[in-house]
């Protein structure tokens, strides 16, 4: 199908209200923009180069849970979830009592990504994994009363207080099974040769349409055009998440997706996605670059400097790019150092501006890698 000639769905008259039902997508795409060809081309070139980048820089796995951290802040601030870089990397036991569902969410969004990540070496891309997902997505927190990990059996909405202001109403539920069917058929069927930021791209718009769960379908949706670039070979790493370009460009994310329903238009779309792929590759390339240069720069600086305690502190630095919230606790259980060597190795490395002291206490501390968080705000 020429997917100027794409048909989104049709609207249907529910019990009350109308609701969206989207036409399958599972079948061929083809286009004759030539703009989104120059596009996709960019966009495999940037995600080739990252591939690269991962490829030859060692300990790259030691910097992945901080994108992953980021991925889940940035997500869940879509959301409305309102933590930072440094309350989602701290103990549940240093949140204010007002703020754990916050963390929480954030939390469970890097269990469930670490998790799928996991399965993906046993388990392809199906509902089974979309729903294994979610339930660990909403095991706690605010969601943890909306059935996570299985599929809505009532009607949701999304935008307004109620059905009946409601910005865009999802299909009923009973349409549910056939169009999952279809759109899992679409992601694996190696007969229709859609290059595999096409597939994503219009398997993340269905996923949203479709809105399958009561709740967190925003951010399954967004955990979802990672692991199929992971799962497709796309990409070597989990090093690609789209949500901070979704966040920063929220109202258009939205305008688009509704554009698609509205005027059948998903050239338009393909091109902002193209557009997010293309600026977050970019922009982890360059965070990469500023991580090994920082790493780099500690080690010959200030580690070698610091003599018989050069091999403990470079123990430490390492830690430090995977645990960039501290205490003297967490120093000793990383070096397996006494507490006083591990107190005089914590203010050695405050000396000379590895960590900054957050507390101002003297007492129950906590220290900050700060020039490495900055690379994630």
């Amino acid at each position: 199908m020429d997917i100027s000639e794409f048909s989104a769905g049709i609207w249907r008259q529910g019990n009350r209200y109308k609701y969206f039902l989207p036409e399958k997508i599972n079948h061929s795409f083809v286009w004759k923009d030539e703009i989104i060809n120059e596009m996709l081309e960019k966009a495999s070139l940037k995600l080739g180069e990252l591939n690269s980048f991962s490829r030859f820089v060692p300990d790259t796995d030691m910097f992945i849970k901080m994108h992953i951290v980021k991925e889940a802040v940035t997500s869940s601030r879509i959301e409305g979830t309102h933590t930072n870089i440094e309350e989602a990397i701290a103990e549940e036991r240093e949140i204010a009592p007002e703020k754990r569902d916050d963390w929480h969410e954030v939390n469970n969004y890097i269990l469930a990504m670490n998790d799928a990540i996991e399965q993906l070496s046993k388990l392809p891309i199906s509902n089974r994994l979309i729903r294994n997902t979610h339930r660990i997505l909403l095991s706690s927190g605010r969601g943890e009363n909306k059935t996570p990990g299985e599929f809505r059996m009532s009607q949701n909405w999304i935008g307004g207080a109620s059905l009946d202001d409601a910005v865009f109403v999802p299909p009923v539920h009973t349409e549910l099974p056939e169009l999952l069917a279809d759109l899992e058929k679409f992601l694996h069927n190696t007969d229709i040769k859609i290059p595999h930021l096409i597939r994503i791209a219009i398997a993340h718009y269905q996923f949203e349409t479709i809105h399958p769960f009561l709740d967190g379908n925003g951010r399954m949706g967004r955990l979802l055009i990672t692991l199929y670039l992971v799962s497709s070979g796309v990409l070597e790493k989990p090093l690609l998440y789209l949500s901070d370009f979704f966040e920063k460009n929220k109202n258009l994310y939205y305008d688009k997706l509704e554009l698609v329903r509205i005027k059948n238009d998903m050239a338009q779309w393909l091109k902002f996605f193209l557009t997010g792929v293309i600026q977050t590759a970019e922009n982890g390339i360059e965070t990469l670059h500023k991580i090994t240069d920082l790493k780099n720069s500690i080690e010959q600086d200030k580690i070698l400097a610091m003599g018989k305690r050069a091999k403990q502190a470079g123990i430490l630095l390492r830690a430090l790019f995977s645990k960039p919230v501290i205490t003297v606790k967490d120093v000793q259980q990383i070096t397996g150092l006494s507490v006083k060597a591990s107190n005089d190795l914590t203010q050695t490395f405050l000396s000379v501006g590895i960590l900054t002291e957050m507390t101002g206490d003297k007492r129950n501390r906590i220290f900050n890698f700060e020039d490495y968080l900055k690379l994630f705000r």
